[in-house]
């Protein structure tokens, strides 16, 4: 093996033992009591207990938490979808004096700071009587999710061989069906990255919700953070349950996207 070609595997090893370490440390502080957690010398040898997982799950608050961001998070990604990927393809194939105003409009939408946008919200779903409903949370989180999937679809879409696109209209094509048979297909892989990464931007947002929920929208983080207290008597292996629990949806989501572009370049190799 080539030096080189080992220096990069080792590199890439560590890599992912950087990334998969602090996940498994958790997972693994999830199944100790806190005396075996707060010690100096970290125990790796423990008697493991189901308290800490079987105590989040019967809690009331984390399943309606779960539930509100089940919800929220998955109908704002399918509006996100449905809505922003024909503007994105919209503006990518069919450019125009305003194209470049609209991208630097919809990547701006991701500088502003969380409050900047929270706080006009959080206004308006008082004045009408929205605030504290998952609607309120539904509307915000696809703004979220149409800039975003926007800001990455464009790039997508561009990439796409035209002449590809020309030959199908040679064919008979409309352009509905070359958006969805030729554009969507071709630009796949790019697309369902751009889906998974604005559900996880979602899904792990704080300060939004925070701030557009009261009791009734709390979102799964808003409960998890909840969970600790002041003082010395942080309940760490609860905590460490509840991150558990928090990640568990995005990896899910990732694998069935994965798992449904795999398989759909399979069937093309086929």
């Amino acid at each position: 093996m080539r030096p080189g070609r080992l220096i990069g595997k080792i590199i890439l090893a560590f890599a992912g033992f950087m990334a998969v370490f602090p996940l498994a440390w958790t997972a693994v502080n999830s199944l100790k009591n806190n005396v075996d957690i707060i010690t100096r010398v970290p125990r790796l040898v423990f008697t493991p207990t189901f308290d800490n997982i079987s105590y989040i799950i019967g809690r009331d608050s984390v399943m309606t938490g779960l539930y509100n961001s089940v919800i929220s998070c998955g109908v704002a990604v399918l509006i996100g979808v449905m809505l922003g990927l024909p503007a994105a393809y919209a503006v990518a194939r069919y450019p125009n004096r305003f194209a470049g105003d609209i991208q630097f409009f919809v990547l701006s939408l991701r500088f502003l700071p969380p409050v900047a946008v929270a706080i006009p919200l959080m206004v308006i779903w008082l004045q009408i009587g929205l605030y504290d409903t998952l609607p309120a949370l539904i509307v915000t989180y696809s703004l979220l999710t149409i800039s975003v999937i926007m800001w990455l679809a464009i790039p997508a879409f561009q990439a796409v061989p035209k002449e590809t696109e020309e030959a199908a209209f040679l064919d008979g094509y409309g352009a509905y069906s070359v958006f969805w048979r030729i554009a969507l297909p071709v630009a796949a892989r790019s697309l369902i990255g751009a889906v998974a990464f604005s559900f996880v931007l979602v899904w792990n947002e704080f300060l939004i919700a925070l701030m557009l929920s009261s009791s009734n929208a709390k979102t799964l983080p808003i409960v998890a953070s909840e969970l600790s207290q002041q003082g010395m008597n942080v309940p760490w292996g609860i905590l460490n349950a509840s991150v558990v629990l928090l990640s568990l949806p995005p990896l899910l989501f990732l694998g069935v996207l994965s798992g449904f572009l795999n398989s759909v370049f399979r069937q093309k190799k086929t």
